[in-house]
């Protein structure tokens, strides 16, 4: 079961600041400041608008990554949100050695490592922080949030490019589901534009290159789009076992009901066009959470806004709802890139935040920037306002895809059980 969310993403701090920005259709995406940037071909990203440091205690802020800032605010939110002490686990009266952290994260201490290099240069090996080597390694963001909660159950992280927030989503279900936890901190955080890592996007020509109009660059579905937009933020879920919730009368978002992976073997950066890898962890998302293509009720798509990857997305999703039979009514999809641009390691868990509420809340935000929409995409993209989530059905599939083949699908399934029908009467 989800019990609490939280996020930190380039439309504020907070998941209020998220979803109102979302379902009043505002972007994130945003022209970079700074001398670094200059005379680079592409100068727009999505980027959290205050500064993540001044939001810790000063000495706590000096030790973490930009990445593990983020994380372990969006991870007090979402410890707060389910409704537990912000000091940590003792504080809650629960074990710490049944609760656990699961993070995916990219390259999450790029700009730590790329400050160290400069203050190498400029200063020698004197000027260079003792911290840059921990701060650096992609395990800092688990372990700087298990350290503020005091958790002791275990600190992994997930390293599956763009999948890698989905992903460790999906290795929390298992490890709470075999019986190993009773609650899991899971989700994603990335915080890696730098110069190096934008010229090397932008050479790949998978940028878009609107830096005249950053608000409306990332165009998911859309048939101008030309590229995704780089983005910066975390999300956090807390995933609980249902009885361990139900016992403390917790409230419950959606559950958490199974995912689904697979590789595409195909290529280092360019999607399987055939789908057949999407295909393939769609079904298994829907097999291990008990579920049939008639079941899924809403698609939070990957749609990063390039040109391939989005038909390839749609490709594989248009085969799985062709199956449900027919007569059936379209099913509504939505991508949340066009407002936040992609948070790489982030974009799966951030997506997971919006699908969770998405379900809990009955409507569908959005998807900005998909003014005109493909036609060879043929899915029912929600676009211009929110729309109310369809009664039939009750899974949500949110996907995430990465660089190298990399396909992570979350199925989330909405809660109707008797306790829920029981509070809306309340």
């Amino acid at each position: 079961m989800i019990t609490g969310l939280g996020a930190i993403t380039p439309l504020g701090v907070g998941v209020p600041d998220l979803w109102n920005g979302l379902v009043e259709g505002r972007s994130g995406v945003r022209p970079l400041e700074g001398a670094e940037f200059d005379g680079q071909p592409v100068r727009i990203a999505g980027t959290v608008p205050e500064d993540p440091a001044g939001l810790l205690p000063r000495p706590q802020a000096r030790r973490m990554s930009r990445a593990s800032q983020f994380a372990v605010i969006a991870s007090r939110e979402a410890w707060r949100d389910a409704g537990f002490a912000v000091s940590g686990t003792v504080e809650s009266g629960i074990d710490p050695s049944r609760v656990g952290v699961s993070v995916g994260t990219i390259i999450g201490g790029a700009p730590v490592l790329v400050d160290g290099d400069r203050r190498l240069r400029d200063k020698g090996p004197r000027g260079v922080s003792p911290l840059t080597a921990p701060m650096t390694v992609p395990s800092q963001p688990a372990a700087q949030i298990a350290i503020d909660l005091r958790i002791t159950g275990e600190a992994r992280t997930v390293v599956s490019a763009c999948a890698s927030g989905t992903e460790a989503i999906g290795q929390a279900i298992d490890r709470i589901r075999d019986g190993h936890l009773d609650l899991v901190l899971a989700g994603g955080t990335e915080a890696a534009i730098t110069p190096s890592v934008m010229a090397s996007f932008a050479a790949m020509r998978a940028l878009s290159t609107r830096n005249d109009e950053p608000e409306r660059a990332s165009r998911p579905f859309a048939k101008d789009r030309d590229g995704f937009v780089h983005g910066e933020g975390a999300g956090l879920l807390v995933l609980e076992a249902e009885e361990h919730a139900l016992a403390r009368g917790a409230h419950i978002y959606c559950e958490a009901a199974g995912w689904g992976l697979s590789a595409d073997a195909h290529h280092l950066a360019a999607p399987d066009p055939s789908g057949d890898g999407i295909v393939l962890a769609l079904r298994r998302a829907l097999a291990d959470s008990g579920s049939v293509p008639g079941d899924v009720v809403h698609v939070s798509a990957h749609a990063t806004a390039t040109v391939d990857g989005d038909l390839a997305e749609a490709t594989a999703v248009r085969r799985i709802l062709d199956e449900r039979g027919a007569p059936s009514p379209e099913v509504p999809v939505t991508a949340v890139k066009g407002n936040l641009g992609h948070l790489q390691g982030a974009a799966g868990a951030v997506a997971a935040v919006v699908a969770a509420l998405t379900l809990d809340r009955g409507h569908i935000p959005p998807t900005i920037g998909c003014d005109d929409p493909d036609d060879a995409c043929e899915l029912d993209v929600v676009r211009h306002v929110p729309r109310p989530l369809p009664s039939a059905g009750d899974v949500v599939l949110c996907n995430s895809f990465g660089f190298g083949g990399h396909n992570a699908v979350l199925a989330l399934r909405r809660d109707r059980s008797d306790r829920a029908e029981e509070g809306e009467a309340a």
